[in-house]
């Protein structure tokens, strides 16, 4: 066993992820006890669970891959609690175990899968319905294996971490931090999507401008933590006024901007007005708010220049404020 573990496959050494790695290690580990089958093991404690992630069935006997049972009957269990890593005769040691019995297993080894930080991910383990006699040299390979897979698992989940984080601050630097909706860099990369969408069927687009008439009065007379909570209902409303397919970003103060691909079954902007009038409140305030200025313009076909129509809406959107100032 020490001769074959010394003479490892170039798939150990080289692998890229934690099935690459165990498989050849199961098979190793076969070829040089007899044992019928070897297999890794996880193990949910908060769900009393181990299951079988990877395994090497050889002869009758099978630990099938995905089967998953009460960790309280496990025979891992009982090997960690008692120290025992190795038995050839399990009906005497557990003769209890249901588990055991089903499978039919005499002989069972086991080492615990620990990551640095000590939690137990699993177990690398070998049965078999025959006694076999194993060396202290089995054991100790056996422990190698087990520190060499908790290593990789520990590479696997700080890269899984790392891959987590820098998408949390991708996610972060596209969206605004008041409202969580898309800010104006996200806006800028989602519009290429959106545009590349129109080119490639040949759709138009409609760009509306949103500005919160009366946003400055709320401020001055009630404060700035009222007109951020402001802010946030009013981005919440327009969010749910639109498609989820379609882009609402804030890219000012109070100034929003909504981007639609294709025709819809609605009027955007009598959607955008309406739905930013109605009672807003803060606490004991209440404020019964008259709704935004919203600018439209849209084309029938792909063949536009995005930067014009957001001058476009945006010279539409100002025409609608002075028109709602000469109203009053």
């Amino acid at each position: 066993m020490k001769d074959q573990y010394q003479q490892l496959p170039p798939s150990v050494t080289t692998a890229a992820d934690l099935e690459q790695l165990t498989r050849p290690m199961l098979e190793l580990l076969e070829a040089a006890t007899g044992l019928e089958s070897t297999y890794l093991t996880t193990i949910d404690m908060a769900a009393g669970k181990q299951s079988i992630l990877f395994s090497r069935n050889s002869k009758s006997m099978q630990i099938p891959e995905g089967l998953s049972v009460p960790w309280g009957d496990t025979l891992c269990k009982r090997a960690m609690e008692e120290g025992r890593a190795y038995t050839d005769n399990v009906e005497t040691c557990w003769g209890d175990s249901a588990a055991a019995r089903e499978l039919g297993i005499m002989t069972y080894v086991s080492q615990p899968v620990r990551t640095a930080d000590g939690a137990v991910f699993g177990t690398l383990c070998g049965a078999s319905a025959k006694s076999l006699p194993l060396t202290d040299i089995t054991m100790d390979v056996l422990g190698r294996f087990a520190k060499v897979i908790a290593q990789q698992v520990d590479r696997e989940w700080a890269l899984a971490s790392s891959r987590r984080d820098n998408e949390a601050l991708r996610v972060q630097a596209l969206t605004d931090p008041l409202t969580g909706i898309t800010n104006r860099r996200g806006m800028e990369l989602e519009l290429q999507r959106m545009i590349a969408r129109c080119e490639r069927n040949n759709e138009g687009l409609q760009v509306a401008m949103v500005d919160l008439d009366g946003f400055k009065t709320i401020n001055d007379q009630h404060g700035h933590d009222v007109g951020d909570r402001f802010l946030v209902h009013i981005a919440r409303r327009l969010r749910g006024a639109v498609r989820p397919e379609d882009l609402v970003a804030r890219t000012g103060g109070d100034e929003f901007i909504i981007v639609a691909v294709g025709q819809l079954h609605f009027d955007l902007r009598e959607r955008l007005e309406t739905t930013t009038i109605g009672r807003f409140t803060a606490g004991t305030l209440t404020l019964d708010y008259g709704g935004a200025s919203v600018g439209l313009v849209k084309t029938a076909s792909a063949d536009f220049n995005v930067a014009d129509l957001f001058e476009q809406a945006d010279a539409a959107m100002y025409e609608i404020k002075k028109q709602r100032k000469s109203s009053r």
